[in-house]
């Protein structure tokens, strides 16, 4: 069986690679809160308890982000 871990795109070596998935992830960030604020306003669930539901997924993707951006600074310092 082969074991599987999480990757995140750090191996990209343009900062415009880079910019593009930090888009991406920061669009799907909002899109996520945006989509379970709506389903729990028709659930009729506390926005509050919702998001807070959600902050364990919200943490991993601004992990992600920052490692991105810590990425994308060290290319830019670097070319």
């Amino acid at each position: 069986m082969v074991e599987t871990s999480e990757h995140t795109p750090t191996d990209l070596t343009s900062p415009q690679d880079l910019s593009e998935i930090i888009a991406e992830f920061e669009e799907y960030r909002q899109r996520l809160i945006s989509e379970t604020l709506a389903t729990a306003q028709k659930a009729k669930v506390m926005k509050a308890t919702a998001l807070a539901q959600l902050e364990p997924e919200l943490a991993k993707i601004d992990a992600v982000l920052k490692e991105l951006r810590d990425r994308q600074a060290v290319l830019m310092t670097s070319h």
